[in-house]
Order: structure tokens, then sequence, then C-alpha cells
């Protein structure tokens, strides 16, 4: 399994709404994440909007990114959640991790 970590940011005027919304994730979504190969998929958000992720992936974070990009309920999701990140004026959230080395693991 590769280990993904990557950063995004939450614009600070919308941390409280993207918390509701990953109370209550779609059972669709989280079905095609399973089945693109998304295992063990955390969110940490810091007060002013850093948000770390973590997941697992058998293949690349590429190969993850290419297996969501192709279905119908990841379009509506990053359509969606795309205004509550502070991203450039074109991309989505999916599209623009900022992948991180992985420097340490103990296991």
């Amino acid at each position: 399994m590769r280990r993904v970590g990557f950063l995004l940011k939450v614009r600070p005027d919308r941390i409280e709404e993207y918390k509701q919304i990953h109370a209550a994730v779609w059972p669709e979504m989280l079905n095609a994440l399973s089945a693109a190969g998304w295992h063990n998929y955390s969110h940490f958000l810091r007060g002013d909007g850093l948000l770390f992720g973590y997941f697992e992936t058998p293949e690349s974070l590429e190969a993850a990114q290419a297996a969501m990009a192709v279905t119908e309920v990841n379009e509506r999701w990053q359509t969606m959640m795309s205004p509550l990140f502070e991203l450039p004026e074109v991309g989505k959230a999916d599209e623009l991790l900022l992948p991180l080395e992985e420097v340490f693991h103990l296991d």
C-alpha cells in the first residue's frame, strides 16, 4: 500500500460548512472512493482552514485520482466542494492536491 498525504486550504469562512458536509458524505461517494482504491482516508483541519488529508492506495496518487475522475459522483462532489476551497481560478480541489513527501513511517 502506498501512503499519500496532501494539503489543501479551506476558506476560513466556509470551515463549518465543510465540517457539516463531511459529517454526512454521500454513500455513493464513499463507495466510489473505496472502489477507486482510496483506503484509510482521513482529513485533519486546522482552525485557519489548513487541511491535511491522508489515504492509502495500492497504486499511486495519480492512479487513485484517475480512477475517481471517471466517476459521475466525483464530478458532482467536486462541483459542490470547489467553492469551499482557496483554489486558483482554474481547477478542482481533487486535481490540485499538494502531495507531501513521506519522510518517516513507524511500522
